[in-house]
This record gives C-alpha cells, structure tokens and sequence, in this order.
C-alpha cells in the first residue's frame, strides 16, 4: 500500500453529523471558466452537495473544480498551490491532468510517487507543457492516496477549431460538460481498506442521497431545435455509471479524447476515468426530462430524485420532470465503437504478434485484501529516508527494472516498440475495473467480455473495461513517449491497495527526452522529505 496511508493517523476522530442546507449555502458559485494559464489552490471547505454536510478538500473554494478550457496547441501553465489546513484528511497533495500525454513532460503528469514528490503545505508547483495535437475531453484531480474522493477533482476541455464532426452539433460550451461523480459523507482516509459503498451521485455537483432533503439538482437547459454536444466526464472514485436521458437518443462521437465513428445509443456505461461526447438533438416536445445517472450500487433506483439531473427545454416550467425511465433496448457496446478515420492498430495483426508482449494477471489476497499484478502489490518508493519518485530514480541512473522501485512493479520497456498487454482478472473482485494508462491512449483489440479481437478498427481510449473475474482486455500501444507512466485501477480504494504497475519506457533516453526539468520540480523531493518552515517563491505571470 502506498505510503500516503501512514497519513491516517492524522485523521480526526469528529464525525460528521447529516444537516439539511440552504441553496444559499451550496453550491458555491462555479465562476467562468480557467484558460491555460491559471492558478489552482487547494483547500478546505465544508459543503453539501447532496444536503449532508462535511468538510471537503477543493479548488479555488469550489467543488467540481473551475473547468480549465483551452484551444488546441495552447501552451498550459497552471500553478497548483498547497492551502490545505483540515487534518482529518490529507495535508500534501498532487494535481494529474487525466489523458494528456505529457510527451517530453513526463514531470507535469502529477502522479505522487512516480512522477514527482507531493506539494506539501502553502507551498506550490508550476506545471507547464503542451497537450500538442491532443484536444477532446480531459479532467484533473488528485493523485495522492484517495484525496480525490474528497473533492479534488474538475474538468479540462481542450477545444478543436478543426473538428472534423463539428457539422454534427450547435452548441459546445461550459454549459455541456457533465460530470458525474459519487460522493462519500465520511472524509477518505478513514474509508481506505474499508469496503465503502457511495453515499450519492452527483451530476455537475449536485445530488441527493437516500432518505436525506429535497437538495436541489442540477439543471441543463437547452432550446428546441437546437443540436448539444455533451461532454460527459466521469469523476467517480469507485461508482460505474449508466447514463441516459428521458426520451432523447444520444450519438457518440469521441472517447476519452479520441473521436469515434458517430453511433447511436440510448444508454452508456461509463467507468470511473472515462468520458465520451455524446450529441443529443432537443428534438422532443417542451417539457421536463429526467437525466439519470444510475450507479452499480446495489439496490439504486431514482426515487425521490436520487442519481438524477434535469433536462430543461426553454420554456419549460421549472418543475420536476415526470417522465418515466424505460429500459434501455440500445445500450453502448464498446465492441461497437471504433476510432474516426480508421487509424488501425500498431503492429502486426493477431494476438502475440507485437514486440513486446506483457500479461498482467490481478490478484487478491486476504486477510488484507490488497491487489497483486503478478504477484506483486504496489509499494512505496522510499530509500532510507529519502523518497525517489520513479522519475527521479531514473535521471538519477537507475536503467534497469531489478534497480527501480517499487521492486516487482517497474516494467522497462525498449523505445519505439509495439507493445501488447494483456490484463487478466484472477481472483480481483470488486469491478468491473477500469484500467488507466499514462502518457498514450491505446487501441482496445479485446474488450472485456468478448472473445473478439478487432485488430482493424477498434476504439482507441485511456481508460478501459477489464471486466471481472475470468475475464480479460488486451490493448496495443507504442512505446513512442519516454518516461515512467502508470497503469493502474481508477477505482481509488483499488489503487491505493496497491492495484498498479509502472511502465518505463526507454529509461536510457528519458533524460534527455525530458529535459529541461524545472528546478522547481527538483525541489520538490526535499521540501517533502524535510517539511521545512519555508515558501517557495511566487512564480509570476500566472493570470487568473
């Protein structure tokens, strides 16, 4: 288990108690949406979002996050600034930003432990790179221990002048991104190594839990005739969703940051770390419609109002909806999705015919219930007393994996070469798991639960279905991007019992290939290692 966990001691014993409140009080107001460069502090607040009160860990004071908008090829620089202040949750923090590829970057990618050392408190870190061709729909949040189901998390759109599907839609602004993202009523720390189930569904923040208040819930507006791109991001710590609106079809047209050969469906399953667009057509009569977001929570259902928004066409009354959930007869298979163009898979066809083959068989063992890839759980990377990221062992001179730590977890892999890894659930309970990798999207030649291959034109995402128990995925990528990057469960409980592996590409050429690491980053390590009564300095030109 990661070394984040030692932090639980810290942890308050105050509980929280269930208070009705106001709209007054929640939400906090959203704002206009961060450009490229922005500023984003990290720190506390107590909220409700679904009408139960409890602190929070958030961004600019707001939860979801400001979204962060961008144009394709725009140059980020985002300061990410430590405030954070409630001990019963933790204190040191990182920002990832989820599907940028942080090609020569691999030191903005965000990942405590792997990528950089945590921002401890009222200290900050600039993380400037260039997401270069990539646009589609993105998000960020917390990459320490579970800190992100506290609040840590928000949207990260990077908009195309060019898309090659824009004839297909309207309007595509901040008034279509659509989170979705349970909710816990008791802070995180103390819910590692428990088995946790969420206590609501939030839709752009706002919900309602079981036999608590009427809360108020969020509202998309849209105006007949009209054609809605809807970027629906799923920010859920443990929770898959199935997504639908009352009486409307939807058109996929990109997954996570790939567009996609448009297709209609009427429901979508979406795993925690992934997102699609969809375009919805407000093609029905005036009125209320129901947006539902059922989680696999058992027993969830929609009665008084649980797990729901509200599709409002303009010049609807502001009443809620009464239209009736149907059972979905056209539900989205993602054998059935395939990348725009046709692009193809890397490599020659056929299973066991890449470069580097990889199998990645998950396990779980009691009576502690951690995660095992291969008979090995993720660790820590500590050495003595100094704590060395996996991208500070290697511009350090550590090459080979027998060197790298955590021992057992590090896969080195040759640059420029086909890779094939094959992901197999043994004993992992607790899925469907949705399998994160770092640096690159990847071609899903099997998805879990088929016996297909697709070596011709598959989906190509960031985040993927390995099913349950018996079941397998196997995806292709290129080892075109040098640098270590995780893979891992985005299940956080998961995660943080060890459900990840590292794969570092070409660790020869990653000093070069990043350079030049910012000193800033250099200090990071220290500060953390030491906690020293200091500030670093303010870094300038940062506009809000």
């Amino acid at each position: 288990m990661f070394i984040l966990c030692l932090l639980v001691s810290l942890i308050s014993s105050i509980d929280v108690t269930a208070i009705a409140v106001s709209r007054s009080e929640y939400p906090l107001s959203q704002g206009a949406a961060h450009g490229p460069s922005t500023r984003l502090t990290i720190g506390n607040a107590v909220i409700g979002p679904d009408g139960f009160v409890r602190p929070a860990t958030v961004v600019n004071g707001m939860f979801p996050g400001p979204l962060i908008a961008a144009q394709k090829g725009d140059l980020f620089n985002i300061e990410v600034v430590n405030q954070l202040s409630d001990e019963s949750m933790f204190l040191q923090t990182s920002v990832h930003w989820h599907g940028i590829s942080q090609n020569r970057s691999n030191y903005a990618d965000g990942t405590a432990f792997v990528t950089q050392c945590p921002i401890t408190q009222n200290h900050s870190f600039l993380h400037t790179f260039t997401a270069q061709n990539q646009t589609g729909t993105f998000w960020y949040h917390s990459h320490f221990s579970s800190q992100y189901c506290d609040g840590l998390r928000g949207a990260l759109i990077i908009y195309d002048p060019d898309d090659p599907l824009a004839h297909m839609y309207d309007v595509d602004d901040e008034t279509t991104v659509i989170s979705l993202a349970d909710w816990y009523h008791v802070v995180s720390p103390k819910l590692l190594g428990v088995p946790s189930i969420a206590d609501s569904m939030l839709i752009n923040g706002l919900g309602r839990f079981v036999g608590g208040p009427p809360s108020a819930l969020a509202v998309i507006n849209v105006t007949p005739g009209k054609r809605y791109r809807l970027r629906l991001i799923q920010m859920s710590c443990q929770s898959d969703v199935k997504f639908s609106i009352d009486g409307h079809s939807l058109t996929v047209i990109e997954a996570d940051g790939q567009p996609t050969e448009p297709l209609v469906v009427d429901q979508l399953q979406i795993l925690a770390g992934q997102r699609y667009s969809v375009v919805l057509v407000a093609d029905q009569s005036v009125r209320n419609y129901w947006i539902r977001g059922l989680p696999n929570t058992p027993g969830a259902n929609y009665i008084g109002g649980v797990n729901s928004a509200i599709l409002r066409y303009q010049g609807a009354p502001p009443f809620n909806p009464v239209t009736v959930a149907l059972p979905s007869t056209n539900p989205l298979q993602e054998t059935n999705l395939h990348a725009l163009g046709s692009p193809g898979v890397p490599g020659t066809p056929g299973y066991g015919n890449a470069d580097i083959q990889l199998d990645l068989e998950v396990t779980v063992k009691a009576p502690d219930f951690q995660f095992y890839i291969n008979g090995t759980t993720f660790g820590n990377t500590t050495l003595g007393n100094r704590t060395v990221p996996v991208l500070l062992q290697i511009l350090s001179g550590a090459r080979q994996a027998t060197e790298l730590l955590p021992a057992g977890s590090v896969y080195v892999l040759e640059p420029n070469k086909v890779v094939e890894v094959t992901i197999g659930m043994q004993s992992a309970i607790g899925g469907p798991h949705p399998i994160h990798l770092h640096g690159h999207a990847f071609d899903v030649v099997q998805s879990a639960g088929s016996s297909a291959f697709n070596y011709v034109n598959p989906v190509r995402r960031d985040v993927v279905s390995a099913g349950h128990p018996g079941q397998r995925t196997v995806i292709r990528f290129v080892t075109d991007n040098s640098g270590p990057w995780f893979l891992h469960c985005h299940i956080d409980w998961h995660l943080a019992a060890g459900f990840g592996v590292v794969f570092a590409e070409s660790p020869a050429d990653t000093p070069a290939y990043v350079d030049p690491v910012p000193a800033e980053w250099d200090r990071l390590c220290p500060i953390y290692d030491n906690q020293p009564n200091f500030t670093l300095p303010h870094i300038p030109n940062i506009q809000i």
